[in-house]
């Protein structure tokens, strides 16, 4: 009989990528196959995220639930970005815990699970070329790591910390493993990296030096390959060529996302973000002009130390004019060893609190006005998920989650949807004939 995994993945799309490699270097080398009761597992891991505070707290309450379920026997496993940054810490902890394992050491899951109280942090540790085994959750979209690691230095980032230096992952190797994806079936690739369009800054090995667009020109010619998409693009490395080549090549998505954080370029200075207010305005503007049709999505942090009230107006000016599609807002929390950590001129919470209420208010009126816009429109949509309430969903080419009543037959499958019903998450429709 195969053993049985169990893994529960918190955070990012670089976590769930992860959680797929591990799901792989397993099932090959141990032969597990993964369960979906923690209870059934004889292995159980949780692939963590620190970059908020509130998934950490999580954390241990997950353990103790854990370790109290599970059947005798069972190995409990910590990896990703928490066990980076606490090491032994969660050992000392919960003590029932049998390893930790780093965000930058995956690929050692098979040997740590043979090591009891292991602990393999260790964030230089370099993956870029490692071949992992190929396993992936949907068969209809394939993720893709083109870098590990960021070379930013944000005030109130923890993942340099958690993930280390930034190396991008030879392109031969990205093209191969898209390749393969397609052969078995994907039409879409979503890459993945801090910052994918610094790739290409610095490789381990030596390797033909390649940047994050002509990176994007080799794969749109894999043959089958229909849609790409990535996350997360830097702002301060929009330049023309890049903006040019998401514009006019019909295999990239259009669909952007621009992590903002704050409209005030005091504030961006604070975070050390690199760019201005204006700088991010001009990147939408051309951005507007070359693909009108694109969707923008963003992260906002409110309430960072020393943000005032017009700091703040600053932030909605700018939801104002760029009109987000989707964002991502957090009020402001201290990440251990970050320079924002000690920054005195903190914001008192219930004025964050208030803050992030007015932000989320004010991106619902814009979300109501710009969805109220979709009623009637024809957009071309690739469907990969099976909902249980007898519909299908799938996203448009500019990252719009529609369903439409249906079944299994529709998955993988492209359709011209009409949209007959509105909500802020997403959209009805029906297929046309």
């Amino acid at each position: 009989m195969s053993k049985k995994l169990f893994i529960e993945t918190l955070g990012c799309a670089m976590n769930s990528r992860d959680s797929e490699h591990m799901i792989a270097e397993l099932h090959e080398k141990e032969g597990y196959e993964t369960v979906e009761d923690y209870r059934d597992a004889d292995l159980i891991l949780i692939n963590t995220c620190s970059v908020r505070e509130r998934p950490v707290h999580k954390l241990f309450s997950e353990l103790g639930g854990f370790n109290k379920h599970k059947k005798e026997g069972a190995k409990i496993g910590v990896c990703g970005c928490t066990a980076s940054h606490l090491g032994e810490e969660i050992i000392k902890r919960a003590p029932y815990v049998n390893f930790v394992l780093g965000a930058r050491n995956v690929s050692k899951i098979a040997e740590v699970l043979h090591k009891d109280k292991a602990v393999e942090i260790d964030i230089n540790y370099d993956e870029s070329e490692f071949a992992f085994k190929d396993f992936r959750s949907s068969p209809y979209k394939a993720y893709i790591n083109i870098s590990i690691g960021c070379d930013k230095a944000c005030t109130f980032c923890i993942v340099p910390k958690t993930r280390g230096e930034e190396i991008s992952i030879p392109d031969a190797l990205i093209v191969q493993e898209a390749q393969r994806a397609v052969d078995n079936g994907a039409k879409e690739v979503f890459l993945l990296g801090q910052n994918v369009n610094n790739y290409g800054r610095r490789f381990s090995g030596e390797h033909e030096k390649v940047n994050f667009t002509e990176l994007l020109r080799r794969l749109s010619k894999i043959e089958g390959l229909e849609r790409i998409r990535f996350t997360s693009p830097h702002p301060f490395h929009m330049d023309d060529e890049f903006i040019e080549e998401f514009a006019h090549n019909p295999k990239i998505c259009k669909s952007m996302h621009m992590p903002l954080q704050s409209g005030s370029t005091k504030v961006l200075k604070d975070m050390k973000r690199g760019y201005t207010k204006e700088w991010f305005l001009n990147r939408v503007e051309k951005l507007r002009k070359e693909a009108p049709d694109a969707t923008i999505s963003t992260d906002i942090i409110v309430a960072f130390p020393g943000e005032s009230d017009s700091d703040f107006e600053e932030t909605l000016d700018v939801m104002k004019k760029v009109k987000f599609d989707q964002i991502f807002s957090f009020k402001y929390s201290p990440r251990p060893e970050t320079e924002a950590e000690h920054f005195e001129d903190v914001v008192d919470g219930e004025i964050g609190s208030d803050r992030l209420t007015r932000l989320q208010s004010l991106h619902n009126e814009i979300m109501d006005e710009i969805n109220a816009g979709h009623l009637g429109k024809t957009f071309r949509v690739y469907f990969e998920d099976l909902n249980r309430d007898g519909f299908v969903s799938g996203r448009s080419d500019n990252n719009i989650v529609i369903k439409v009543k249906g079944s299994e037959e529709l998955l993988g499958e492209f359709r011209d949807v009409k949209i007959t019903a509105i909500g802020r998450t997403i959209l009805t429709g029906e297929i046309l004939a």
